[in-house]
């Protein structure tokens, strides 16, 4: 039988390096992948060598002309905290009236994760290649940020929070002024078991032509 149970092709040779088990764990863990809240993720943090692996993975998406419209901004250790300080200066300014407990939590927004990479988009006009396709681009080096951090063993979560719409935080976080962020994927372990949504059923959501 060259189709396994979890409906992959042995034949094909992507699949033909890995066991079948192998093949099925990672098969399931992409069926019941979920997102989860920065506040549940704690340490350690990968590690040096695996940070380098989820951004080669990371990388490694669609990209209609080789432009790499996308790069990265790794916050890890202090620097979250740096970071934090940032936003909640920011805010505080924007919002001279709120409390000492919401400026504390904006001084958090990316330290409640051991580790967080902001994907920042660099779509621009280009003679051949549509920025929409060079922004999607950004979006699925997201999710395949996301995808590599569970098949570590991580948890995650993509998210952008007001924050990633502020030019004067964008900027002191050293994003460019043509630059936009796809997301900022928060990542850490979290071993409790997190109940699932509502996800679309396939009847909704799929036609054919």
């Amino acid at each position: 039988m060259s189709v396994s149970a979890a409906g992959f092709d042995r034949r094909h040779p992507f699949y033909a390096e890995f066991s079948e088990p192998a093949m099925n764990e990672l098969i399931e863990k992409l069926k019941t992948r979920r997102s989860a809240p920065p506040a549940t993720l704690s340490g350690p943090a990968p590690t040096a060598q695996e940070i380098e692996t989820l951004l080669t993975i990371a990388a490694r998406t669609p990209d209609h002309g080789k432009l790499a419209p996308w790069r990265f901004i790794v916050f890890e250790g202090d620097a979250r905290e740096r970071a934090g300080a940032i936003i909640a200066d920011v805010y505080a300014q924007a919002n001279p009236g709120a409390g000492a407990e919401r400026k504390a939590a904006e001084q958090t927004r990316l330290s409640l994760a051991p580790l967080v990479i902001a994907v920042v988009s660099r779509a621009a006009p280009h003679p051949k290649i549509p920025e929409w396709e060079q922004v999607l681009s950004a979006g699925a080096v997201c999710m395949n940020l996301v995808v590599a951090t569970n098949a570590l063993g991580f948890a995650a979560a993509w998210l952008t929070e007001w924050y990633s719409y502020n030019q004067e935080v964008l900027a002191r976080l050293g994003v460019g002024a043509e630059e936009k962020i796809a997301g900022f994927v928060h990542i850490g372990r979290n071993d409790s078991r997190r109940e699932d949504r509502v996800r679309p059923a396939l009847a909704d959501i799929v036609t054919r032509f």
